[in-house]
């Protein structure tokens, strides 16, 4: 019997995915679900499954083993408890949630009920980035001194006008940092470690009619003595590749999405020339200025890495607890700066969004859309 997967939200991100099952053998998309039926409709059809109606008869279906949650990310918590409670293993599109206390919620409902669960981060799969991390876990760095991350993309303002959802607290969580530069963020905290402290500082410079911040920037301090910092924005244009540097008292690595920049380290390895040789630079959009502009192969080994989890008993590379972690950072990042002070780690609580009606009173109204119908789209 073939790994069945049912997809709750059939927007852009959804079909991601389903590129991805396509190509993984003894998997197939058995339902999809979506609020808005006419999206459910589109993606049963091109992708050969059922389209249901509601989410309890996907839930229902015996042939579904894992449920991948593809909605908005303030959308994240029902439909992935409600799948938990069926016995169904839980896909999330990062971020898992966009509150400490609902990525609880999740990790909770998947404990309880003993399924897997995972939160996509398809930069940790990348081969580029693991053979970053077998050089770290390898000792070649040395001591870690720096840590740093950059996420400097473009939206345009059309971007955010094209859903009700995109730029609100509510349902998206935040902004360029909570949106966009989580998957350097996770990158940044899978190879340098736990965080102990964190500054920061956020804004909304270059949009309208929406609520989060376009520009952020944190430093970081590591609980290893590393210090880092954290860039991100949706206003930069052209829009540039994401980048994390790491640096040691004996090695430094700098990688530009999948292609590695830097790569020298004061003990040498015979393999050293073949990794610069095989990550030289490589054309990719790496959604830098279109969100669409992805592959879908790293999505396709993170979800092979979780089927061999449900088949084998182990922990897949990015857990609920894992995914946990860089919604914590960011949080943090936003409680920095709405507050002033510097923000300690593990938070004790979710920070409070400050003057939130105010903020919303004051912001213009949202802009007019084609499709009138938009707010009603579950779109990643």
């Amino acid at each position: 019997m073939p790994i069945g997967f049912g997809i709750v939200g059939c927007g852009m991100i959804a079909n991601f995915h389903a590129q991805a099952i396509e190509k993984i053998r003894g998997a197939k998309i058995v339902a999809c679900f979506d609020m808005y039926a006419p999206s459910a409709e589109r993606f049963s059809k091109a992708n050969g499954c059922t389209a249901c109606e509601k989410l309890d008869e996907m839930l229902a279906d015996p042939n579904v083993d894992i449920i991948t949650i593809c909605t908005p990310s303030g959308s994240h918590m029902a439909p992935a408890v409600a799948a938990a409670n069926a016995g169904k293993h839980v896909v999330v599109e990062k971020p898992l949630e966009i509150t400490l206390k609902r990525c609880d919620a999740i990790i909770n409902a998947c404990r309880k009920n003993k399924v897997k669960l995972c939160t996509i981060f398809p930069s940790r799969f990348s081969p580029c980035n693991l053979a970053i991390k077998e050089a770290l876990d390898s000792g070649r760095f040395g001591k870690l001194t720096l840590g740093d991350a950059y996420t400097k993309w473009w939206r345009t303002q059309e971007y955010y006008d094209s859903g009700g959802w995109r730029g609100t607290w509510d349902l998206d969580g935040g902004g360029a940092c909570m949106n966009q530069a989580i998957h350097s963020i996770d990158l940044l905290y899978s190879f340098m470690g736990d965080v102990e402290e964190i500054t920061g500082a956020t804004s909304l410079v270059a949009h309208e009619r929406i609520e989060v911040e376009d520009i952020g920037v944190a430093t970081i301090r590591f609980k290893n003595g590393a210090l880092g910092v954290i860039e991100a924005t949706t206003a930069a244009f052209p829009g540039m590749l994401k980048r994390v540097e790491l640096h040691g008292n004996q090695g430094t690595v700098v990688v530009e999405e999948d292609s590695i920049l830097t790569w020298e380290f004061a003990e040498k390895s015979r393999k050293d020339a073949s990794v610069r040789k095989k990550f030289a630079r490589t054309d990719t959009g790496g959604g830098a200025s279109d969100p669409s502009a992805i592959s879908y192969v790293n999505h396709m080994a993170q979800l092979k890495d979780f089927i061999n989890s449900i088949q084998t008993g182990e922990k897949p590379l990015v857990d609920g607890e894992e995914g946990r972690k860089s919604v914590e950072i960011i949080l943090a990042i936003y409680q920095a700066s709405w507050t002033g002070k510097a923000v300690q780690l593990p938070l004790k609580k979710d920070p409070k969004i400050p003057d939130r009606e105010e903020g919303r009173a004051k912001s213009k109204p949202k802009s007019k859309r084609p499709d009138k119908k938009s707010k009603k789209k579950k779109k990643k």
